[in-house]
């Protein structure tokens, strides 16, 4: 049979792109292209399943259904009625449209969306527009006179890789961290540690980096409900995933001043199955002890915003450098930070390696020189 070649494309965070593009190249994604907001690349089945199934940064993996040039909702209409809904999606399916109009003659988004539902559903040789079966997320794009329209294949988003039920006040999303590691180069060859680690994701992403574990393999996606979906396939690639898996990693350590925030940490590693490669102590940044390791990646995600009175958070930036500078000063150093002013209380030396999202607060991602 011959393969049917898709346009993919996966949406990442602001910062994220070129690491999601290194992913894709790495698993021999074709046509790979990082641009604003995410990373083309083209494939069949085979393909589209394995972006979902290991990459680390993206925040969704869609399918490019068609584009289409309209003016009015009659050409809308008359248009869709041509898009090879059948290839994807089963009669009785409920399509969730979320629309974004820039320049555009059309728009009304619940217009929008009860025109392509209309289409779909005749389509698909259904009464109505709306049925009983599986949701489908449909991403419309107008801009100018141009409808770009993408269906989604993952589902929920990428981050919820399954382990993460219980969170800090200030949780860091699965795909940043994994994100932050590959921009400081940290691929599981040598310690992590992260001093204030709270509910674990840096260490329990780096476990999985280093085990060379599939993030995807745990969960359900959206292209599993599709007319094609070949479960033959995807357990293929699971099966082929596992032969890939690393019995072992590097320390991981972590340290927190809460008790409470490490038990929720040792609970998401259980879940996550690499509670055993995790070390985690409850400790006082102040108080760090000389790491009994040879340097690896130091990284944390430190508080900022409203958790912290301005002065705590000052004394906190500053006991943050002086570890950085003390005990660690052989380690690669790095932490996030919103404000370069909080940045500077650390009295390090620093570089803004690049400018990141964190719960959509713009954050830099500092490295000390």
């Amino acid at each position: 049979m011959k393969k049917h070649i898709e346009q993919l494309f996966a949406a990442t965070a602001p910062g994220l792109e070129g690491v999601c593009a290194a992913e894709l190249t790495a698993l021999g994604m074709a046509g790979v292209k990082a641009v604003v907001g995410g990373v083309e690349f083209c494939g069949a089945l085979r393909e589209l399943y394995l972006a979902n199934l290991w990459l680390r940064t993206a925040s969704r993996v869609v399918v490019r259904l068609g584009e289409l040039r309209c003016r009015d909702f009659p050409t809308l209409y008359r248009k869709a009625l041509q898009l090879p809904w059948g290839r994807y999606v089963k009669p009785g399916t409920r399509l969730q449209v979320r629309a974004t109009c820039r320049r555009s003659r059309l728009q009304h988004t619940e217009r929008i969306a009860d025109t392509l539902n209309k289409a779909m559903a005749r389509t698909l040789g259904v009464v109505g527009a709306e049925g009983e079966g599986p949701k489908q997320l449909l991403i419309v794009s107008l801009e100018d006179d141009l409808c770009r329209l993408s269906l989604d294949s993952s589902g929920e988003l990428l981050h919820r890789r399954g382990y993460r039920q219980d969170i800090g006040a200030a949780p860091l999303r699965e795909t940043l961290a994994a994100g932050i590691l590959m921009l400081l180069g940290w691929q599981g060859e040598r310690p992590l540690f992260d001093p204030m680690c709270g509910s674990g994701t840096f260490l329990i992403e780096g476990a999985l980096l280093a085990l060379q574990r599939p993030p995807g393999a745990e969960r359900r996606f959206a292209f599993m409900d599709w007319p094609r979906y070949r479960p033959g396939l995807w357990r293929a690639l699971l099966l082929e995933a596992g032969k890939q898996e690393q019995s072992c990693c590097p320390v991981l350590t972590g340290a927190d001043r809460d008790a409470a925030v490490l038990e929720a940490a040792r609970r998401n590693a259980e879940r996550a199955g690499v509670l055993e490669f995790l070390s985690l102590q409850q400790v006082e940044l102040s108080q760090q002890p000389p790491p009994a390791l040879p340097p690896g990646l130091v990284v944390c995600n430190p508080p900022y915003g409203a958790r912290l009175g301005r002065g705590e958070l000052d004394d906190t930036y500053r006991a943050l450098g002086r570890l950085y500078a003390g005990v660690l000063s052989e380690w690669q150093r790095a932490f996030l930070c919103p404000e370069p002013r909080l940045a500077k209380d650390t009295g390090l030396p620093l570089a803004r390696l690049t400018d990141l999202q964190n719960g959509g607060i713009r954050v830099g991602l500092f490295t000390v020189k």
